[in-house]
């Protein structure tokens, strides 16, 4: 008997889930708040590891595909002195794929293929054991219910079906990140890509740093990070101790909020926060066209729960962690595999499920310890511990 099944979120870890489940030949609903692919900004570049996300894209069928698609120059690291001088450049080795990269966009087109995706389809509630037949009754934002005898949480940081299995919920980091970025770079920036390069920059300061990563088609993210409370922008200059010389704007006065829908009030209380880097570090802020406020948020690292009959997560449901480069993946790897038993499984439906979750918790906990400790090392008092981590990652 086929079972019915829905996979909650058309991000990575859902859309690798109902994919390699499609590649068996098994019905899955894939269940999406947004009206459509195009609904928001997908987001940055992914680097897919070689044992991870790599490996979930081989269980899809789509390996050779998503090689054509990437950009393995993008494994390129630079990092910068405060003062612009060169600490570390690493590129690539020829015909290197440890990690290459891929924007998200690009990734999501190449997981949807042929699947059938209900956009639109807001998630307001999941029930285990109330739909028919005892199955787990889904209810949706324009009311409606359905019925399925699996639900997969693949819905993100703030998930609605984690609370079927879990009260725990994200718990903010005292990082924040403010996102901005820069279009057509090579053309309208040339000074600005070769500082970038082929892959990402960074410079790390005191208890703050400055991102920036090459996308596809000229676009470059670049990501401000610091420490600070969240609710820094009601008062920039006390809670981040701006230099109230260096900022021309308003928005970074004493006592002032800084309002975060005003880019140009973000961007000199950004400029105020570097003041004293490297002028063509900061005009990759000086450029940006917008900014984007990103609190960087975590589960606790062990988050595990009693196992609800119907009823499971995936990636950042299942176990937010720093953005470093592995959430992505080992959610996609997650997903595939979860996909791989439930497909090869004879046997009972909810033990299938349940082996699942007793694979993924230890394996997620010892990712999340190691994110949360580089984190930590990347935003510090001390900036030699971020070029500490980079060479112990490079000689690893």
């Amino acid at each position: 008997m086929r079972h019915r099944i829905a996979v909650v979120g058309a991000g990575p870890a859902g859309l690798t889930f109902a994919r390699v489940l499609h590649r068996h030949g098994h019905r899955v609903t894939v269940l999406e708040r947004d009206p459509s692919p195009e609904a928001r900004p997908p987001g940055g570049t992914l680097d897919m590891h070689e044992k991870l996300g790599q490996l979930a894209l081989d269980k899809a069928g789509l390996l050779a595909r998503f090689r054509a698609l990437s950009r393995p120059e993008g494994q390129a690291m630079r990092i910068l002195d405060t003062d612009g001088t060169v600490l570390r450049d690493w590129g690539p080795g020829p015909d290197e794929q440890a990690h290459p990269e891929i924007d998200r966009g690009q990734l999501r087109d190449l997981l949807l293929g042929p699947l059938e995706v209900r956009w639109g389809q807001g998630v307001t509630e999941v029930a285990p054991g109330a739909g028919d037949g005892g199955g787990v009754s889904v209810g949706f934002a324009d009311g409606r219910r359905e019925t399925f005898d699996l639900v997969v949480g693949a819905d993100g940081a703030w998930s609605r079906v984690r609370t079927a299995v879990s009260p725990v919920r994200p718990h903010y980091t005292g990082i924040t990140a403010v996102e901005t970025s820069l279009d057509d770079v090579d053309a309208r920036h040339p000074d600005l890509a070769r500082l970038v390069g082929d892959g990402a920059m960074a410079v790390y300061g005191v208890n703050r740093s400055l991102v920036a990563q090459r996308n596809s088609g000229g676009h470059v993210k670049v990501y401000a990070q610091f420490r600070a409370p969240l609710d820094w922008h009601t008062n920039a200059e006390r809670h981040l101790g701006l230099n109230r010389h260096a900022s021309s704007n308003e928005g970074a006065d004493e006592g002032a909020g800084l309002d975060l829908a005003d880019a140009e009030a973000v961007r000199s209380g950004l400029l105020a926060l570097f003041d004293g880097w490297a002028a063509p570090v900061l005009d990759l802020l000086r450029h940006g066209a917008a900014f984007a406020h990103r609190p960087l948020y975590v589960m606790p690292v062990s988050h595990t729960w009693a196992h609800v009959p119907g009823v499971t997560l995936l990636g950042d449901a299942a176990h937010l962690m720093p953005p470093l480069g592995v959430g992505a993946n080992l959610a996609m790897l997650e997903g595939a595999e979860l996909a791989e038993s439930i497909a090869a499984g004879s046997g009972d439906l909810d033990e299938i499920v349940r082996a699942f979750e007793e694979h993924m918790w230890p394996r997620a906990a010892k990712w999340a310890e190691f994110t949360a400790a580089g984190l930590e090392r990347l935003v510090s008092p001390d900036p030699a511990e971020a070029l500490a981590l980079f060479d112990d990652v490079q000689s690893s």
